[in-house]
């Protein structure tokens, strides 16, 4: 699944418009970016992606009882499939066991190692948002990250997705794919990068001039 890591609305909607998208995720960096009202961003972003499709908010809280409180505010405010996401902390972890009961969706995010993973889906967590590119950064392997988790997941039969954020190209979404993950999510500039490439231009263009030969500037349907 491919979801918009981004709270630009035009973005979005674009972005839906055009590709196979699954929801979107944020976080307070992403929507502090957008300088507006913090809830009429996220149901701006709603009524863009509509009711069925995954929107993924951030509790800011560092302790279980303001995370709780932070996730019962949101349900309230933004309807819809909702996810709220929960740093991997010890206190991130009280929270989402006891969010699970209550019958939340969850994503840890802030995932730098396998181990944190695993024990967030033991803690009930829908899925876990392992961090690529930041994991690259401080001189790890993002996408071995990726593929540990994978393979711990399949090891105790967990139901917990593997939701990878944090991507500056492509080929880190091709080796992530590649890994086994159920889902990532990227900015729309780089899910469209995706799409591209030189010959698949030239392909078309070639398509277009071979037909233009013979029924000149005419579409199929208009013959």
């Amino acid at each position: 699944m491919y979801l918009l890591d981004t709270a630009n609305v035009e973005a979005i909607k674009k972005g839906v418009d055009l590709y196979p998208i699954a929801g979107v995720t944020t976080n307070p960096t992403i929507i502090s970016k957008e300088k507006g009202d913090f809830l009429g961003i996220l149901q701006e972003i709603r009524e863009a992606i509509g009711f069925d499709s995954m929107l993924h908010v951030q509790a800011l809280g560092r302790n279980a009882d303001d995370i709780i409180k932070e996730a019962h505010f949101l349900q309230a405010n933004i309807p819809g499939c909702l996810y709220i996401k929960i740093p991997v902390i010890p206190e991130g972890i009280k929270a989402m066991k006891q969010l699970k009961k209550d019958g939340f969706g969850i994503t840890a995010t802030a995932i730098f190692t396998a181990d944190q993973a695993l024990m967030a889906a033991m803690a009930g967590a829908d899925f876990v948002a392992p961090y690529v590119n930041r994991i690259d950064n401080i001189s790890g392997n993002g996408v071995a990250v990726v593929s540990e988790i994978v393979t711990m997941f399949k090891q105790y039969n967990l139901e917990t997705k593997v939701l990878a954020a944090s991507f500056k190209n492509v080929q880190q979404i091709h080796e992530v794919s590649l890994s086994g993950a159920q889902s990532l999510t990227a900015p729309l500039e780089i899910i469209e990068q995706t799409l591209s490439h030189p010959l698949t231009d030239w392909s078309v263009d070639q398509f277009i001039n071979d037909w233009s030969k013979v029924y000149g500037d005419k579409l199929v349907h208009e013959l």
